[in-house]
């Protein structure tokens, strides 16, 4: 069991969506927060929110892609706020663009926030929890890290990428390392703004989840030492439909509407900076 009363949680991509969430949830379980974004600004208002349940919890502006910058505020964080219990890898960006549309700019940014990152914030932090003999990585992929889907070439590449990693992380922390615990949450669409415009063919195996039902799921599965987490339970379905030939896997996908999930797509406007 992970206990998050009195332990030191850090979030990446915590200045809204689910990172705030998440960030939120655990500081009203007793954990101390660091806040880790790009959106400097609007973490600290995020912070600022939080110190009033957890006091003491702090925010640093950084971007997870550089592992200069990632490296130089990890430092800072251990020697102003201490050990990091928790880390949870949920920075993520989305294009929702068809490869043709994409520009190779867009393609790198994506690779490196949401698997990169993965490499530079995990490798900061990680030695201390070895170690302690202690602590809980969580990495936040995605349903489409098991199956690809259409606009999504270099988000579900990503995503893929980030499952292969926590896997990885997995087994080796089971083999040397087991006190350090580990948790992948895969989950389909969640109506934090990132997807906005997605859509269900079929919302009742499919549904568009819930940002606050989410939230309590994940922070639930940490507590646990849940090794993985695929939200709703139909993405669970996935793997195991990897062994119908092609030709019926893509039929099955396309009747149920994944790949038509993205057409009406808009996101979120980026934040400026």
């Amino acid at each position: 069991m992970t206990d998050l009363r009195g332990a030191t949680m850090l979030v990446t991509g915590a200045a809204s969506g689910l990172g705030a969430g998440l960030a939120f949830a655990a500081a009203e379980r007793g954990a101390r927060i660091v806040g880790w974004d790009r959106d400097e600004e609007r973490l600290h208002g995020v912070i600022k929110e939080i110190c009033r349940v957890s006091p003491g919890s702090a925010g640093y502006g950084v971007d997870v892609t550089d592992r200069v910058a990632v490296a130089a505020t990890a430092e800072r964080v251990l020697a102003e706020v201490g050990p990091v219990d928790v880390l949870v890898n949920n920075a993520g960006v989305i294009s929702g663009k068809l490869l043709s549309e994409l520009t190779d700019e867009a393609i790198e940014r994506t690779l490196a926030v949401n698997t990169l990152a993965l490499f530079w914030c995990t490798k900061a932090f990680l030695p201390g929890m070895i170690e302690r003999q202690r602590g809980h990585v969580v990495t936040l992929a995605s349903a489409a890290g098991l199956v690809g889907v259409v606009r999504q070439t270099d988000y579900s590449a990503s995503k893929h990428a980030a499952v292969g990693f926590a896997e990885s992380l997995r087994f080796e922390l089971r083999r040397y390392n087991p006190q350090v615990k580990s948790t992948l949450v895969c989950p389909f669409y969640i109506n934090t703004g990132m997807f906005d415009g997605a859509r269900s063919r079929l919302p009742w195996l499919l549904p568009i989840l819930d940002e606050a039902k989410a939230v309590a799921k994940i922070i639930k599965a940490v507590e646990h030492d849940r090794r993985q987490l695929l939200m709703p339970p139909a993405i669970a379905l996935l793997p195991a439909m990897r062994v119908l030939p092609v030709p019926v896997f893509d039929r099955l996908m396309d009747l149920l509407g994944v790949n038509a999930s993205m057409d009406e797509f808009v996101g979120r406007t980026p934040p400026k900076g």
